[in-house]
């Protein structure tokens, strides 16, 4: 039986059954309740009821009978019907008075509307939306609630906006093949306005000639599989910067060191990223200023936290002051001027070595977008701005989804210590002990691959995916979906189905090594998708695996891994837009090779 849903006003709703005259479907309807302020409509138990002496109910009722009858005129649908109750209608009225009188007639009008909207335009059941971006919401988890409760497609009001939340992969595979062309752009919000160079990022760039071309530009001149290979050696000196610090801070600490893991993968991630864009190291040894690195990461960090917050603008624009009073726009304009003056560091240095023609040596991204947009077609302010937001997007998109999904694979292993020693045997087996591990190991460490899956798995990066819009009429799980309608993924939900994973909330690496072996993460395998899938899936999934599993795989090899005090490790979930530890994680590392494999 399908569900329906409309919603008149942000009122509080109760629910009522009706049947659609047009379509001959029961259909679920959620009513205002407030109309009980005219003595009108009252829910219980899914029945309507008006609050009126029986003898004017039972009359009501006829007129409900009516309405629900389907007409028997050529052509005939809600209206025509509703014409057909019109005389009902003013006998009842004859044996009412006053406000019951009111309460009636707009009931009844109501519930015309409904029903003439019902003919054309079914939604997916409807959940009243709590206020899910308050403070130390995990809005994934609330949203999954919803979706034991309402199914894998479900309609909520976020403020003015209608938004289709999906978490069934069969769903989800029909948004991304069938309806791909109609999700395929971002809906504006006022973070990637302010925030990100007015909506000019890749992951918030409305669909179009821009987002088409500096997508473009990213993945063929730093993402493709041909750039990669040529900065391999980038991805190597910083994962071997990485060992050697943790070598280090072990003799000085007797043997063993106690390591706060996160910052260690940030900075790592951090320069990885950073000198692929601009061709020098940002942080540590050898680095650029490190107090200039700790101010950029800071402010990364602040935007995500920022960017994860409910804004009165996004949900009702008229009350978009109420931003000003609370601060909120104070904040995004600061950390966009944070971040501005970082990228706009790195664009000046180049234009200004462009100018003194300093061209010598490998070209860097930003050395590729600056000949590409020096077209005599594109104004230089217009070009930087092209140039910060694109390399914006990239720190977002490859920072923390590195550092997250190293941080989470590490504490897992860290509570399921079998699996820890499963991996180290794997290595033991195909690498040894006289060399490190390198990126023409990886083929034979399948168990290294499962465990990096399980961890995407159970801990996605993005839980939510980034909202998409709907720009023409479509039709979702037999629900229809109007143009301007939000679309919003539960991976976190999805990839947790019990329907798919047994045991899905466990770490069970295993997984994927049997009876989900085939399963991919480059979204065609739409059960597994922590990467996203369709138009708008993350193009540097090739990137991103080649750190994951360079970077855990050398860990793992090269040191004992250990807990303080042997305790467990807190897997408390944090707040944001992206999927945080809530603590910190402070592991003891022990060299277990030879000194000479550690230094650089």
């Amino acid at each position: 039986m399908a569900t329906t849903s409309a919603t008149l006003s942000p009122v509080t709703l109760a629910a009522a059954t009706v049947t659609s005259p047009r379509r001959r479907t029961s259909v679920n309807v959620n009513y205002i309740s407030g109309l009980n302020a005219f003595g009108g409509l009252k829910a219980h138990n899914n029945v309507v009821s008006l609050g009126l002496p029986v003898c004017t109910e039972q009359s009501f009722a006829k007129v409900v009978s009516s309405l629900r009858a389907p007409s028997k005129e050529k052509g005939g649908g809600a209206l025509s019907t509703t014409c057909n109750a019109v005389d009902e209608i003013f006998r009842i009225a004859a044996i009412m008075n006053g406000l019951v009188l009111v309460g009636v007639a707009v009931g009844c009008l109501i519930l015309t509307c409904m029903l003439v909207e019902l003919g054309d335009r079914t939604l997916p059941a409807a959940a009243w939306s709590p206020s899910f971006f308050g403070k130390d919401q995990l809005i994934h988890r609330k949203l999954g609630a919803l979706a034991d409760e309402y199914g894998p497609a479900y309609l909520i009001r976020l403020g003015i906006h209608r938004t289709l939340v999906v978490s069934g992969w069969e769903v989800i595979k029909e948004c991304f093949t069938t309806n791909d062309k109609v999700f395929p752009t971002r809906p504006r919000t006022l973070a990637a306005k302010l925030m990100g160079y007015d909506h000019a990022l890749m992951g918030s760039a409305p669909y179009g000639p821009y987002w088409r071309h500096t997508r473009k530009i990213a993945t063929v001149e730093l993402l493709s599989n041909r750039r990669l290979e040529l900065l391999k050696h980038v991805r190597e000196a910083e994962i071997n910067y990485l060992l050697k610090e943790l070598y280090e801070e072990s003799v000085k600490s007797g043997g063993v060191a106690v390591v706060q893991m996160r910052e260690k993968f940030s900075d790592l991630a951090m320069n990885v990223i950073v000198k692929m864009m601009t061709g020098k190291r940002y942080g540590g040894p050898d680095g650029r200023n490190d107090e200039e690195s700790k101010r950029c990461q800071k402010a990364l960090n602040e935007f995500f936290y920022l960017a994860g917050l409910f804004t009165v603008s996004d949900a009702a624009p008229a009350l978009g002051w109420i931003d000003v009073l609370t601060g909120t726009i104070s904040k995004f304009k600061r950390t966009a001027k944070e971040l501005d003056y970082v990228l706009g560091s790195w664009v000046n240095e180049h234009r200004e070595r462009r100018l003194a023609g300093d061209t010598k040596g490998d070209k860097d991204f930003i050395d590729v977008m600056l000949s590409i947009l020096d077209d005599g077609k594109t104004s230089a302010k217009e070009a930087d701005i092209t140039i910060k937001a694109t390399c914006q997007s990239l720190l977002l998109g490859g920072n923390d989804t590195t550092v997250l999904t190293l941080t989470w694979a590490l504490s897992s292993l860290l509570n399921n210590r079998h699996a820890l020693k499963k991996a180290q045997d794997e290595l033991e087996t195909q690498v040894g002990r006289d060399r490190q591990v390198e990126e023409s190991d990886m083929k034979n460490l399948p168990y290294l691959h499962a465990i990096v899956k399980e961890a995407l798995r159970l801990y996605p990066a993005a839980p939510l995916s980034a909202p998409r819009e709907a720009m023409e009429d479509c039709t979702v799980a037999g629900f229809h979906v109007p143009a301007g309608t939000r679309l919003l993924v539960n991976l976190w939900k999805m990839m947790r189905d019990p329907s798919v994973w047994e045991k899905p909330s466990e770490f069970v690496p295993e997984r994927f090594l049997n009876e989900h072996a085939k399963f991919d993460v480059r979204g065609q395998d739409f059960e597994f998708t922590p990467f996203g899938t369709g138009r708008r899936m993350c193009p540097g999934v090739t990137f991103a695996l080649q750190i994951l599993h360079l970077t855990l795989a050398r860990l793992i090899h090269g040191f004992e891994l250990g807990t303080v005090s042997d305790k467990p490790v807190d897997m408390t979930e944090s707040p944001a837009l992206t999927l945080a530890k809530a603590t910190p994680l402070e592991v003891t590392v022990t060299p277990r090779l030879s000194s000479n494999l550690y230094a650089c």
